[in-house]
């Protein structure tokens, strides 16, 4: 194992390694804005449908009445960290980025589209003891909020993108720093 090998593929993630990391269970973090423009982040359970991204959320979720009140939103999905193969090489630290635009589809209620959503996110949170904890709140009201997304960003591997390095500060160059 070469000394950088630790640093895995860097670069975007392929279209196959996206839809498999959004597929996983690390939650989003999402951001919204509040009446006053000040920001909000909140840690969610969502489900990717491959074109859209769905959130279901509590009745009393200030973040679903910000949504309510302006649908501007920002999404990040990432990995704490990923454990490196037999050989010591890290394979994946992804990382997704979304902008976009997010809408209420139902408005807080009892049995709505939510539902199953909000089933499929049980399982894939919990395993198969998901429906037990959904069946047991069933009867506590819940908003559907749909995100479509107008911007992605992608990214794994242990470097920075090219775009973010400083040529010519005295350090090595990008290819030095990041073994090639």
């Amino acid at each position: 194992m070469s000394k950088d090998d630790f640093r895995g593929d860097m670069g975007g993630l392929t279209e196959e390694e996206f839809e498999r990391f959004l597929s996983g269970n690390s939650l989003a973090r999402l951001a919204t804005l509040k009446a006053d423009g000040s920001p909000f982040v909140v840690p969610v359970w969502y489900h990717w449908d491959g074109e859209a991204i769905w959130f279901v959320g509590r009745q009393r979720a200030a973040w679903c009445k910000h949504i309510a009140n302006d649908g501007r939103t920002s999404v990040v999905i990432d990995s704490e960290h990923s454990e490196p193969d037999e050989s010591g090489k890290q394979t994946e630290i992804p990382k997704v980025i979304m902008e976009g635009t997010s809408e209420v589809v139902e408005e807080p209620n009892v049995g709505g589209k939510w539902v199953e959503v909000a089933e499929k996110m049980s399982y894939r949170y919990l395993g198969p003891n998901g429906p037990t904890y959904l069946t047991s709140t069933l009867q506590q009201p819940r908003w559907l909020i749909k995100m479509t997304p107008t911007n992605i960003k992608t990214w794994k591997g242990v470097g920075w993108a090219k775009r973010y390095w400083v040529d010519e500060t005295g350090g090595p160059s990008y290819e030095e720093a990041h073994g090639g």
